[in-house]
């Protein structure tokens, strides 16, 4: 069978400890989107793995496929799998050959185009990895794809194509100088080397085909999406989004297999107990901003909530796992996550850092909007409208501070009953179950109250 894991906000859910929960029971864990702007973090055995590109299986001897969905930076994916094999890990890793491919030119554009947004108050907040760019040859039909690594006469004929027009894009519409990133001879002596340490390790697969063979032997799968729903590039808060589809279909068209076979499994929304976001773009619920993302924090400067959303911050470590940016904090958004599991279809939930919330007075939920003078119950379709929404908040109770380690080892009923109102309304409200509770920090301090392979 098959089990998809799907961010329901804005990326930061804690996918990638969901994924090690369930993963002992995973033989095969496949990223269907995204690229090297993926940050995850895995606790395994005390050891603690920063991940941005290798799927969080790796760390549990699972069999990691980075679909054709995802964008690869071969540079990123060697030193990953090369840190994991100095720690002792022996990782198995396959690569879609219909993959495309992150070149140098790509992050330098990023960073250029980026640059040239905020001076307009436009910027995105993107990583700077090339992942825009990159998504951006793909459906412009000049990528290049991981199989074309593996031929050296077609590396070389696609390079050849694409690089002046980079070159041109650079130095005459942005007055950039350009290096090796753009340079034929370099590129394709780099590109070429990687392809054959690809060959050597028989490492690219066609990924349709490997996954479905794995079904059919019997092995179970865990799709793994990175970012969340709410930055989809069709279904989030455009355009503050990136370039990829993390929803569920995603991970259909961004593996080979149909969308039978991941509708006929189980679909697990992860959502952290509040909300956070990194970049530019709309908050309803945000308590405290952050320099240089929050909309008018310069002129607004510090909110009434700062201090709270300072504690919070520092409770939970929000901070990019890549970039290492604080994130901006904010309350639950009920009418984000009723978006989210519509276009999602969530089976079941995983609801984090319920650890993080203990000790507050009270605890907000946005649990929906006012808009125009109505009440709204989900995300209006654009970006502009749902930045004139005004939340409509509904208080809980706030609960004691527990030990993670007792909650885990004696269950549900253990949680303070407050932080069970807290979860029994979120299950109620997306109409689905919470399989599992993170109530610490580590892999073991989560509460599993059903497993979805079983």
């Amino acid at each position: 069978m098959t089990v998809t894991i799907v961010g329901a906000q804005l990326g930061d859910e804690g996918k990638g400890g969901v994924v090690d929960i369930f993963g002992d029971a995973a033989d095969v864990v496949a990223r269907y989107q995204g690229g090297d702007n993926a940050g995850h973090t895995v606790v395994a055995d005390g050891e603690e793995y920063k991940l941005s590109l290798v799927p969080s299986g790796a760390v549990r001897g699972k069999t990691g496929v980075l679909g054709n969905g995802c964008v690869v930076n071969p540079e990123t994916l060697f030193e990953e799998i090369d840190a994991l094999r100095e720690r002792g890990l022996d990782p198995d890793v396959r690569v879609a050959k219909r993959a495309h491919v992150i070149l140098p030119y790509h992050r330098v554009l990023d960073g250029i185009e980026e640059d040239v947004k905020s001076e307009s108050d436009q910027e995105v907040g993107t990583t700077g990895r090339g992942i825009g760019p990159t998504y951006e040859d793909k459906a412009g039909r000049r990528g290049l794809r991981v199989a074309d690594l593996l031929d050296t006469d077609t590396l070389r004929e696609k390079l050849e194509y694409v690089v002046p027009q980079k070159r041109r894009l650079a130095e005459d519409v942005f007055g950039v100088e350009t290096g090796d990133a753009f340079d034929v001879d370099a590129l394709h002596e780099q590109y070429a080397r990687y392809g054959e340490r690809l060959a050597d390790e028989d490492m690219t697969v066609d990924a349709g085909n490997y996954l479905a063979d794995r079904l059919d032997d019997g092995d179970e799968v865990m799709f793994e999406g990175a970012q969340g729903t709410i930055i989809d590039i069709d279904h989030g808060n455009y355009p503050y989004v990136t370039s990829s589809n993390p929803t569920a279909g995603g991970a259909a068209t961004g593996t080979g297999l149909s969308p039978g076979v991941v509708g006929g499994g189980e679909v697990l929304g992860i959502v952290k107990g509040y909300l956070t976001r990194v970049g530019s773009g709309p908050m309803p619920t945000e308590l405290g901003g952050v320099v240089g993302d929050t909309p008018d924090y310069d002129e607004q400067g510090e909110g009434d909530n700062e201090e709270l959303a300072t504690y919070i911050r520092e409770e939970g470590g929000e901070y990019g796992t890549v970039t290492g940016r604080p994130r901006r904090v904010g309350w639950l958004d009920m009418p984000m996550l009723r978006h989210s599991a519509r276009a999602n279809g969530f089976t079941g939930l995983a609801l984090n850092h319920l650890d993080v919330l203990a000790g507050l007075d009270e605890v907000k939920v946005g649990h929906a909007y006012e808009l125009d003078g109505e009440t709204v119950y989900s995300m209006p379709a654009t970006t502009e409208r749902w930045g004139d929404c005004d939340p409509v908040f509904r208080t809980f109770e706030g609960w004691e501070e527990f030990d993670p380690e007792t909650v885990a080892a004696e269950g549900y009923d253990a949680l303070p009953e407050a932080a069970r109102d807290y979860v029994e309304y979120v299950e109620d409200e997306l109409d689905a179950p919470a399989y599992v509770l993170g109530v610490g920090p580590g892999r073991e301090e989560s509460v599993v109250r059903q497993n979805p392979f079983e």
